[in-house]
């Protein structure tokens, strides 16, 4: 799959579940409405879709959520995948999660065929994990981070820069990550969803995220890629690989080979700009996978050059109104 742009398409991001255990400060308001669960698309659906991308060229799948360890049988949806990387079909199958549910299932993951997965924390404070998350245990995070590393798993660590909660705590998240044999990315936090608070009062630039760890460590620009947005450097003093995903202060748009699917059957052709596909009523029209196709086929063709997220004063508004939770990181 070709875009407009002349980018190869071969990375998919699917949100199984728009639902989540945790309700973080920067991402949910706290009195979420999510998706009646009619709405859902079942798991056998989200499979024959996950299938008709990787016919296409789709190398890589990330299943995100909400909180993917949420939705009811998961690792259904996860063994098929699964039996596509064991088969060579699918080069890689990795998900995002915010650990709470990892001592459950770390083992099964592996057994799947998972061999990497994000972890997002923001913190490393249990007060303050519970203040960000309102509904967070660090606890039973660390629990299933434990259980991940001993299922053999790699992990990579993500925390969003927040301006006056965790910007003097990323030294030692990296040291926490990096002591444990675990990547981390800092993320900029993106202007999505109607939330509680002033993103502007959040909002740190991962510049100056950057220039303050450089007064601590030496950072060397590395050429690894994981086929997500982030850039790499490496820390001489720990040995450790730390990422920045920048979609504000320089976005990641150039190089982007990433559709979004959600748990409702909608394609987003970015994550910042409102353009979408009904994959569902293709997916239903019809048992074959022709409809689908050419469904498919016309959203890449739609795909945008690029987002315009923007967080200042003048702009603090979301630059769109559906929560990363609906659309998946």
């Amino acid at each position: 799959m070709i875009d407009p742009f002349g980018r190869m398409v071969s990375y998919l991001r699917v949100s199984v579940t728009d639902r989540c255990d945790f309700r973080c400060t920067y991402c949910m308001a706290e009195d979420m409405t999510f998706l009646p669960k009619r709405d859902l698309l079942t798991l056998e659906e989200l499979d024959r879709l996950c299938s008709a991308f990787i016919a296409k060229g789709v190398r890589k799948i990330r299943l995100t959520g909400g909180e993917p360890l949420v939705r009811k049988n998961i690792m259904q949806l996860i063994r098929s995948l699964g039996d596509k990387v064991k088969s060579g079909a699918l080069e890689e199958l990795t998900l995002t999660t915010n650990g709470s549910q990892l001592s459950r299932f770390a083992s099964e993951l592996y057994a799947c065929g998972v061999r990497r997965i994000n972890v997002s924390i923001d913190t490393l404070d249990a007060a303050k994990f519970k203040e960000i998350t309102r509904w967070g245990d660090l606890a039973r995070v660390m629990e299933g981070i434990d259980a991940a590393l001993a299922a053999g798993l790699k992990i990579k660590l993500n925390a969003v820069a927040l301006k006056g909660f965790n910007d003097a705590e990323i030294p030692d998240l990296l040291r926490f990550a990096h002591a444990r044999g675990m990547d981390l990315t800092v993320i900029e936090t993106m202007p999505m969803g109607e939330i509680d608070e002033d993103r502007t009062d959040m909002y740190m630039p991962l510049s100056q995220v950057k220039a303050d760890l450089e007064r601590q460590f030496t950072l060397t620009e590395i050429g690894y890629k994981t086929g997500g947005p982030a850039r790499y450097v490496k820390v001489e003093e720990t040995g450790g690989r730390l990422g920045f995903i920048t979609p504000l202060t320089h976005n990641f748009c150039e190089s982007c080979n990433r559709v979004r699917l959600t748990c409702t059957g909608t394609l987003y052709m970015c994550l910042g700009q409102n353009d979408a596909a009904d994959l569902r009523a293709a997916l239903r029209a019809t048992p074959d996978d022709d409809l689908l196709n050419m469904a498919i086929d016309e959203a890449i063709r739609r795909k945008p050059k690029g987002h315009d997220f923007i967080i200042d004063r003048d702009h603090n508004r979301p630059a769109v109104a559906r929560h990363m939770s609906v659309t998946g990181g």
